[in-house]
């Protein structure tokens, strides 16, 4: 009969869900009621590896260290693609042997053009 049941089986995810963040927020309030409150001028700076503040903290980058980021995430998450591919290598034939040789010759073009554009030089 259409309309006359409910998905009762994601009633425990919805349980796991609440308890999951009732326990997120009751251990931040447990922390906020009990901490000990003692602000002191040097416990309220920034800290950043031991070195006092100077300046700003909203300074302009490079545009390069963003370049560098990004072609480090690409070439990470490329190599994480080829990781099940060679787990199952031996399963799937030489069709997927000559994709991945397709796959790495594009990123060795991308690498090279990256190179070429001095994108990996460090100023």
């Amino acid at each position: 009969m259409p309309g006359t049941y409910l998905p009762t089986e994601y009633l425990p995810v919805l349980i796991f869900i609440l308890v999951a963040e009732a326990f997120g927020f009751g251990a931040l309030l447990i922390g906020v009621v009990f901490r000990p409150k003692k602000p002191y001028l040097e416990k309220l700076l920034p800290y950043e590896s031991g070195i006092d503040p100077k300046g700003e903290p909203r300074t302009r980058f490079a545009i390069r260290f963003y370049i560098i980021a990004m072609l480090f995430v690409v070439f990470d998450v490329e190599a994480i693609f080829i990781y099940p591919w060679a787990i199952v290598f031996d399963k799937i034939g030489i069709f997927a042997f000559i994709e991945m040789v397709i796959f790495i010759l594009i990123l060795l073009v991308g690498y090279i053009y990256a190179w070429k554009k001095e994108a990996f030089v460090w100023d």
